[in-house]
Order: C-alpha cells, then sequence, then structure tokens
C-alpha cells in the first residue's frame, strides 16, 4: 500500500498507510508507515480516528511541521564510520 497523507487548513491531517501510532502527545505525534516515520509537531494535536485495520490514523490540531524518515535506517557500523 502506498502512503498517503492529506493536511487541510494545517488543522486536520489524515495519514493512509499507517501501520501504528508510537507516541502522541498534544504537541508531537509520531506515525510509522510500511517505510517511514513520520514525526508530526504543533500544538492541540489529537488522534481523532485510528482504524490500524485500514491503515488509517486521522488527526487534528495545528500543525506546524511533518518530518519524514526512513523506517529502519540502519547507522553504518562502527568501523566504517572510523576507517572512512
Amino acid at each position: 500500500m502506498n502512503d498517503c497523507i492529506i493536511l487541510e487548513n494545517y488543522e486536520k491531517l489524515e495519514i493512509k498507510g499507517a501501520k501504528k501510532i508510537v507516541s502522541a502527545t498534544s504537541t508531537q505525534a509520531v506515525v510509522e508507515t510500511e517505510n517511514k516515520t513520520i514525526i508530526l509537531t504543533g500544538s492541540n494535536i489529537e488522534v481523532t480516528k485510528l482504524d490500524l485495520d485500514n491503515s488509517l490514523v486521522s488527526l487534528t490540531g495545528t500543525f506546524s511541521n511533518l518530518k519524514f524518515s526512513i523506517a529502519n535506517a540502519q547507522k553504518p557500523s562502527f568501523f566504517k564510520r572510523i576507517f572512512k
């Protein structure tokens, strides 16, 4: 399934392809998809819908930042970092 993010007026966000919510507070939410981790920051963030059977998460609040990172990204080994 492809990931899809819909943001309406910086206040309503829907993520299709979500596998789990790693954490959620009023200022930050972390959602994991198949290939990425999405870090959402802002204020008054609330999870309004959680339907993991259909891979759907809906959140409301005032979103100021969306950050993406590759899930399961591995750092280079210790020796590769030392012996560049």
